[in-house]
């Protein structure tokens, strides 16, 4: 079997090992990124191929003859074309549920740095403010504290109920949208409402919502100026259910107080965004999926998907 990984440089620059693939196929290559005009070129004779964020496309999977099966470095698969492979009978898997716990815990970093300002006031001391003081203590921005304020959660899967368990350990009062209409045991504290009220209510709003067809461009200027103008907007799902320039334009008039962001709508971001410029918009580039601890379990899920599909068993198959 040979198999190619087309941008395994995000998974592992470097402080983890690939070295466990020398004894699962018989040949593989990694590539560290790959321009998409090349992706076919270098997946020629290819069985396996594995993609982090490079298009296989249903043009490429056609051209690719002895391709028996695709894995994504990710949770997301939408780069693939499934439906083209599942009519090759050509598996995908992806990397289920391997970073929930440091995206939450990304969330409560940007929520926490617009609420208490922590660079501004550690660079103002730096700066040598403190020492000019005639004050014990100043303050470079209003610091907000977040007991009793509410919290909405739009989007509701393992990541918003891992931000709603550190929401009500803040004191703070959930309230949350979601179209899965299951029930939602063990979250007593989390009141489900209307994606109206979550916007209208919200002292935070949080986005955790697949890019779906509904999803694309949900946030706009309409819903922006439907929130409260002291709430902050906090993204770590995909940057596309996000106007940009409408969020921009909001930010810049005072229409909401503030917003974080993990993901832009195109990465690497355009330098011609307007909110890079923005300054009460803080971003991120796509960190929270990946502290060691979670590219090593995404390595493990990776490694498990490869050694099932060669056992005849392929799993976390998605098409």
């Amino acid at each position: 079997m040979k198999l190619v990984i087309l941008d395994g440089y995000t998974e592992n620059p470097g402080d983890l090992s690939w070295d466990w693939l020398k004894d699962t196929v018989d040949e593989y290559t990694v590539y560290d990124s790959t321009p998409q005009e090349k992706v076919l070129e270098r997946c020629k004779d290819a069985d396996i191929v594995v993609t982090n964020k490079k298009l296989i496309t249903k043009e490429i999977i056609d051209a690719l003859p002895s391709l028996k099966f695709i894995a994504t470095l990710s949770t997301g698969y939408n780069v693939v074309d499934i439906k083209a492979a599942r009519e090759r009978s050509i598996p995908v898997s992806n990397i289920p549920a391997y970073s929930t716990d440091g995206v939450a815990q990304l969330v409560f970093a940007l929520l926490l740095e617009m609420t208490n300002a922590v660079a501004i006031h550690s660079e103002s001391v730096k700066d040598g403010d403190w020492c000019r003081s005639e004050h014990f203590c100043y303050w470079k921005t209003p610091l907000t504290e977040l007991r009793n304020k509410v919290f909405g959660i739009i989007g509701f899967g393992k990541i918003g109920s891992a931000v709603a368990n550190i929401a009500n350990a803040f004191g703070m009062r959930v309230i949350a949208y979601s179209p899965n209409t299951k029930t939602y045991d063990g979250f007593g504290e989390v009141e489900f409402t209307d994606k109206e009220r979550v916007i209208r209510e919200s002292d935070v709003i949080s986005l955790h919502c697949p890019l779906t067809a509904e999803t694309e461009a949900m946030v706009d200027m309409d819903f922006l100026t439907k929130m409260k103008k002291s709430a902050f907007l906090i993204n770590t799902s995909r940057g596309p259910v996000i106007v940009e320039k409408d969020l921009a334009d909001a930010l810049n008039e005072g229409i909401i107080a503030g917003a974080g962001l993990d993901v832009l709508s195109q990465e690497p971001a355009d330098e011609n965004n307007p909110l890079l410029k923005c300054e009460k918009c803080i971003i991120t580039p796509h960190i929270a999926w990946a502290s060691l601890e979670a590219r090593t379990r995404l390595m493990n899920i990776f490694e498990g998907n490869i050694k099932a599909f060669l056992d005849g068993k392929p799993r976390n198959v998605v098409n």
